[in-house]
């Protein structure tokens, strides 16, 4: 597991042995950073789930001004503190160490708003339906953000996407990453957009 490319580029990530944290293959973060392209520079990120921190790490050597952290497991925000640490990263970046639902809960509180969310839950599981039902009804996100989730080929997104738009999808073995957008009407609802 290495960064792939910007100002980290090359450098190797710790990882935890065993089967615990399943983290996203290089093969696949290139294909997503690749599709992103530019998009990340600048931007206010957000990784949920995200077990060693390797996507938010990833967009803040690609030049991403700041990056917030959400992981519960104990093993694993260990892991992101200490990869954060090994690449100078520290200054940029906050690790949220709670479940994805009450940390979303508690960045609307505080009124935070992303540009990028990145998304990589336990496949299998509901999280996806789950935490887009929880981002819908907690909006972190403007008009130009952009959501990136993960999931198992047979994890099919739900038909009601929650106030998300799908733009794109790309299969990679049995890993599907698709691309999302604020469906506009659930926008204007928040307020966020003058009609």
């Amino acid at each position: 597991m290495r960064i792939i490319t910007g100002r980290s580029k090359g450098r190797r990530l710790s990882r935890p042995k065993g089967h615990g944290v399943r983290p996203t293959s290089d093969r696949v973060k290139e294909s997503i950073f690749n599709i992103l392209g530019e998009e990340v520079e600048g931007k206010i990120v957000l990784d949920l789930f995200a077990g060693t921190g390797n996507l938010g790490i990833e967009a803040l050597s690609r030049g991403a001004s700041k990056a917030i952290f959400v992981e519960k497991g104990r093993q694993a925000l260990r892991f992101i503190q200490r990869n954060l640490n090994q690449l100078g990263l520290e200054d940029g970046s906050e690790i949220i160490p709670k479940d994805v639902n009450r940390a979303i809960g508690m960045l609307k509180q505080r009124g935070e708003s992303f540009d990028l969310i990145l998304m990589d839950p336990p496949y299998g599981k509901g999280w996806v339906k789950k935490t887009l039902t929880k981002l819908n009804s907690h909006p972190i996100y403007g008009k130009d953000s952009l959501l990136v989730i993960e999931h198992d080929r047979r994890e099919y997104l739900p038909q009601d996407l929650e106030g998300w738009a799908l733009i794109r999808q790309k299969k990679i073995g049995d890993t599907l990453i698709s691309f999302l957008i604020p469906h506009r009407d659930s926008i204007l609802n928040e307020g966020n957009v003058k009609s």
